[in-house]
């Protein structure tokens, strides 16, 4: 397995054919997985929750979500692929989604948000397999009986891949607690990707995306929601990459001796 390990997480340097090849695969074997989109978030998160750490550990495939880590694993000479995010799967795997006929479920955001998602991506691939979508209530990743609804909803509906959209780390922890009971072969945390799909919130320009400045926009968009995030919390990830550039430099300089 090609993996880069980087701020003590192990990425699968996949980009989003690889990606496809993991799910085919996982799908037709009929295992029960689950794929972990990492951002900078992510890695802030990860220094602290224990509880995250164990999700990450047991994940199926994890892929880098973002140009901040395509960047600083190329200055770290360990280059990964290509950014591959949540919110470009469908963008960039929905002809294949629909091509094999996968049975797609998806969990989150508001009221009336994943139905508006479904009904534009029925548009752009009018035979995607859109088996169920759901928004759960405020809390429901503590509430027993909502869960237990969800689960008996995944049972009914079997979708062969299940998407969460209720931000992280809660959409990875909810996943990481019951994708066995639902036993989907494929269940992948998906941020704000229904938002963007309804059109109910404008996703960055793609010069934005692609110069590393979606953060930038996201925050203009909902400043009360992510300044912290953004403007506290993200900027440690730049004593990370230094703390990560000396740990290479020092062991570059005892392999040498």
């Amino acid at each position: 397995m090609n993996q880069v390990n980087m701020f003590d997480v192990n990425f699968n340097n996949y980009d989003f054919m690889d990606l496809l090849e993991y799910i085919d695969t996982t799908i037709r074997e009929r295992n029960h997985s689950y794929i972990l989109t990492c951002n900078v978030d992510h890695v802030i998160k990860l220094r602290k929750d224990k509880e995250f750490q164990t999700v990450y550990s047991e994940a199926g495939a994890v892929v880098a979500d973002g140009m901040p880590l395509i960047w600083a694993s190329k200055m770290l000479g360990k280059p990964l692929k290509q950014k591959v995010s949540g919110a470009d799967l469908f963008s960039r795997l929905g002809h294949a989604f629909q091509q094999r006929k996968y049975r797609l479920f998806f969990l989150g955001s508001a009221e009336g948000v994943p139905e508006r998602a479904t009904k534009n991506l029925k548009a752009a691939y009018p035979d995607i397999n859109i088996v169920g979508c759901y928004s759960p209530s405020y809390g429901f990743e503590n509430n027993k009986e909502e869960n237990e609804r969800i689960i008996g909803m995944l049972n009914e509906t079997r979708p062969d891949i299940v998407f969460v959209g209720v931000g992280a780390p809660k959409q990875e922890k909810w996943i990481y607690r019951h994708y066995l009971s639902y036993r989907a072969p494929i269940s992948i945390g998906v941020g704000a990707t229904f938002d963007f799909l309804s059109g109910s919130v404008k996703r960055a320009p793609n010069f934005m995306q692609k110069s590393g400045l979606e953060w930038f926009w996201r925050l203009s968009q909902e400043p009360g929601r992510l300044w912290k995030r953004y403007l506290v919390d993200d900027t440690q990830f730049l004593l990370l990459l230094l703390k990560e550039m000396r740990k290479r430099d020092k062991a570059n300089g005892q392999s040498l001796e």
